[in-house]
């Protein structure tokens, strides 16, 4: 076999693994999807229809409104969140990433210091 070939042959060869590795977990969740349509019960009533909330009768309308607040906290704890998913990595390389890797957190820190002091600015940590 030529050189060439070989080398595409272990060029697509990688395509393939990969492919395979995509593919067995969605078959393998279709599969568990498809089994569960058979072995599930399907005779439904009217009490497996109705609304369950922790053992207690559900009781008024399904729509209820919600302060933007709320959203606001869901927000930042989302952002600082991920900043601790970032700083931990960072702070188990730190020796390794020297003066550059600190500098970069830094500023890193430093924009979400300002998101911080803008939404404190803001009065978006007010509870009322």
């Amino acid at each position: 076999m030529p050189t060439t070939l070989r080398a595409m042959s272990d060029f697509l060869h990688s395509y393939l693994v990969v492919g395979l590795v995509a593919l067995v977990p969605i078959a393998m969740a279709w599969g568990t999807l498809w089994l569960g349509r058979f072995i599930r019960p399907t005779d439904a009533n009217e009490n497996k229809l109705r609304t369950y909330e922790s053992g207690a009768e559900p009781a008024g309308g399904g729509w209820s409104q919600s302060h933007v607040r709320y959203y606001l906290y869901a927000l930042l704890f989302v952002v600082f969140d991920v900043e601790v998913a970032f700083i931990i990595p960072w702070a188990v390389q730190v020796e390794a990433l020297g003066t550059f890797g600190l500098v970069e957190m830094l500023v890193f820190v430093a924009i979400l210091a300002l998101g911080l002091a803008y939404a404190w600015r803001k009065d978006v940590f007010k509870w009322q």
